[in-house]
């Protein structure tokens, strides 16, 4: 009798490695976003200022390390995160600009000011087992991946938090637009603001005493009454794409998980008036 042919497996081989380390390639499967969370996938813009803690220039360390493990606590229930964080403690292009700089140099000097805190912020979530990826605008092939939109939403779906830096990648455009931009691109159900204050005031509550917080603000009322929550450009953006914006305080323990659930102190700026 004829011997069997041997048996040859040409399927891909497995890598086992994948398999066995999902803290360091990502989870293989994300668990869905709890009930409780109003949005499943959101863009958090952060200014760069938050990072300076109580320094008065660059980036602290510690503050960083406070901001990605709440960033971690909601990207680990199975929240979609992506962020877009300032550049304005290490450099401000606009101010440069009002001083006599060429304002398209500055402005491409404050994206690399992006970058520098976004892989401050990339190594304090890998450090705490976080899969993290920074996608520029600008091409720096050596330490991040070019903006590709598809890519970057295949990222989030594995449950890494991306991080877009270098705003849009042309000068006179903010990192204000550049969130309002990517969280479009990205299909978010919300942008949260994370400042210092808990919301949107009135008045700049740091100056004036009496400045009173909005609960709800409409698109509009924020551009007619000029609260400069963020620039023109973006609040018509997500105005025009229905993305809702959540402004409430970073500063606040616990303040990212309680405004996907609704429970803490920010304002919403939607299209339906209160």
């Amino acid at each position: 009798m004829k011997a069997d042919a041997p048996f040859v497996y040409d399927e891909p081989p497995i890598h086992f490695a994948r398999m066995l380390t999902p803290c360091i390639h990502g989870p293989l499967i994300m668990p869905d976003a709890p009930s409780e969370f109003r949005y499943k996938r959101v863009l958090l813009k952060v200014s760069g200022e938050v990072l300076m803690g109580d320094q008065p220039y660059g980036i602290d360390m510690p503050t960083v390390d406070v901001v990605a493990a709440a960033v971690a606590a909601v990207a680990r229930q199975g929240v979609e995160i992506c962020l877009v964080i300032g550049g304005g403690n290490i450099f401000r292009g606009l101010s440069k600009a009002a001083e006599g700089m060429d304002r398209a140099n500055a402005d491409y000097m404050g994206m690399l000011a992006t970058i520098m805190n976004a892989l401050a912020m990339q190594g304090a979530l890998e450090k705490i087992g976080v899969d993290t990826r920074v996608q520029s605008a600008i091409p720096m092939a050596a330490i991040a991946e070019p903006y590709i939109r598809r890519r970057a939403m295949r990222h989030l779906e594995k449950g890494r938090v991306v991080i877009f830096a270098a705003g849009v990648g042309a000068p006179f455009f903010t990192t204000d637009s550049g969130a309002a931009l990517r969280a479009a691109e990205m299909g978010c159900d919300a942008l949260l603001k994370g400042t210092s204050v808990d919301g949107v005031y009135t008045a700049d509550p740091k100056k004036d005493a009496t400045a009173t917080r909005y609960e709800t603000l409409t698109y509009q009322e924020v551009l007619a009454k000029d609260l400069r929550v963020m620039d023109a450009s973006a609040i018509a953006l997500m105005r025009d794409s229905g993305i809702p914006i959540v402004v409430f305080s970073i500063r606040e323990e616990g303040s990212i998980q309680k405004a996907l659930t609704g429970e803490g102190t920010f304002t919403v700026i939607t299209n339906k008036a209160a």
